[in-house]
């Protein structure tokens, strides 16, 4: 392996600076190009700058390029309140009221000052500009019952007949009250005949009688699409209830297989519209960061987002991954938990968080697609970590880390070398509070 500070040379010869200046966000959008599907990526579910530069990129996507959807790593439901919003519809004044409906752990994903600060600017610009108007869509699959209670609400204003026979049909689930994880074990070890056939004949319901529900306009037909999507996420999250406990492998590949078939069919549905099929995607790097690249992909066999859109889309398709070296997190303890305001130690030792730290750079960005002295030393396999919305410092190597190789993962990456940690419109005392000094050991 290349020496560290030889790596970092190279590196630093090969950074380009990352500041206010609009000329740093010109330079990365004219290598993302005539890209149709910009993934950006973060190293955290609780760091204020992943989220801020994010919105700042796409911002100028939607502004100058053309993007017409930001899709993120939330369920469709939740997501689709703050869609309403954004194109000045629905019944919420506020960008807090729209993201009322985040409320599965972790609540600070989405409902955060950051996310209000971008709906807020995104239901500006769609009234200024309608005709480069941008919506904001879930492509998560975890809303079982919230988005089987969505495609029931459409019918009853379209269709009452069609709604009882939707009702009939989700009610299999009613034994185990509002409950998917109890569905899947159920189903898994008690012998209980699972329900796929039921959402499966629900979506195909919808789907063969689009033309005549969706008659109407363009708002009638994303009302559709809406609730179409639901029908297909039901279906996906019966599936994914029912693996989960075969094992983590089968539950991660439904998951970001749906994420991905989302995408398109999101894509497709503004093209069938004549509105621009061009998608900005918002999700953690393990999700976005192609994982052929990873020791997920080549030792587990899981696929993601990433390596399925850019086998889907090749060419079209720009990977982001946003990485950090060390700062603050919100992040809870364990599943479920309060957030808290938590420190990020720095990069271990063999990291691409040391390596780039090493750079002495505050914030810089990459373009690994380029041959040259950074970019070979970067190919070279290391850790990389992956915070997710747990934070475990005792146990950071096995909890957060994997091997990977940067410039198969990405097609440029950000670094921010010290970052602050999301401010949750929820806070709890142990965020505001924070924390005392971290007293494990660092860099080890």
């Amino acid at each position: 392996m290349t020496n560290l500070m030889t790596a970092a040379k190279a590196v630093g010869a090969a950074a380009r600076a990352w500041n206010d200046d609009r000329a740093c966000e010109d330079e990365l959008l004219e290598r993302i190009g005539n890209a149709r599907f910009v993934l950006i990526g973060e190293a955290s579910h609780g760091t204020h700058e992943f989220y801020r530069e994010r919105a700042r990129l796409t911002r100028r996507l939607i502004q100058e390029h053309g993007f017409s959807a930001v899709a993120v790593e939330a369920d469709w439901p939740d997501a689709y309140r703050v869609n309403r919003f954004v194109r000045g519809e629905g019944g919420d004044a506020t960008p807090e009221q729209a993201l009322g409906d985040f409320q599965r752990f972790p609540k600070w994903m989405w409902r955060n000052e950051d996310v209000v600060a971008f709906t807020a600017w995104l239901r500006e610009h769609n009234a200024r500009q309608p005709e480069r108007a941008a919506g904001f869509l879930g492509i998560d699959l975890y809303s079982l019952h919230r988005s089987m209670d969505e495609v029931v609400a459409y019918l009853d204003r379209v269709d009452p007949e069609a709604a009882k026979r939707a009702r009939r049909r989700y009610s299999c689930f009613d034994p185990f009250e509002q409950d998917p994880q109890q569905y899947g074990l159920a189903t898994m070890y008690h012998s209980v005949e699972p329900c796929e056939d039921e959402v499966v004949a629900q979506l195909v319901e919808l789907q063969r009688r689009e033309s005549e529900l969706a008659r109407g306009g363009l708002l009638s037909g994303d009302e559709h699409f809406h609730a179409e999507q639901n029908a297909r996420l039901a279906v996906n999250a019966e599936r994914y209830y029912r693996a989960m406990f075969r094992g983590r492998d089968d539950t991660w590949n439904l998951r970001d297989t749906h994420m991905a078939d989302t995408i398109d069919a999101l894509a497709e549905h503004l093209a069938s519209q004549g509105r621009s099929a061009k998608v900005v995607v918002w999700a953690h790097n393990s999700h976005l960061g192609d994982a052929r690249a990873t020791d997920m992909g080549w030792k587990r066999g899981e696929l993601n987002v990433g390596q399925l859109m850019r086998e889907r889309h090749p060419g079209e398709t720009f990977l982001l991954g946003l990485t950090t070296h060390h700062g603050e997190v919100t992040a809870a303890d364990d599943w479920g938990g309060p957030a808290r305001r938590r420190r990020v130690r720095p990069g271990l030792k063999r990291s691409y968080e040391q390596l780039l730290h090493e750079v002495g750079l505050a914030n810089f960005w990459l373009d690994l697609r380029e041959r040259n002295e950074a970019t070979h030393a970067l190919s070279e396999g290391r850790l990389q970590r992956f915070i997710g919305v747990i934070y475990r410092p005792e146990t950071e190597r096995w909890s957060h880390y994997s091997e990977t190789r940067l410039t198969e993962q990405y097609d440029a990456v950000l670094h921010l070398d010290e970052t602050t940690a999301l401010a949750p419109l929820d806070p709890t005392s142990g965020w505001t509070e924070g924390e005392a000094p971290d007293t494990y050991p660092t860099g080890e």
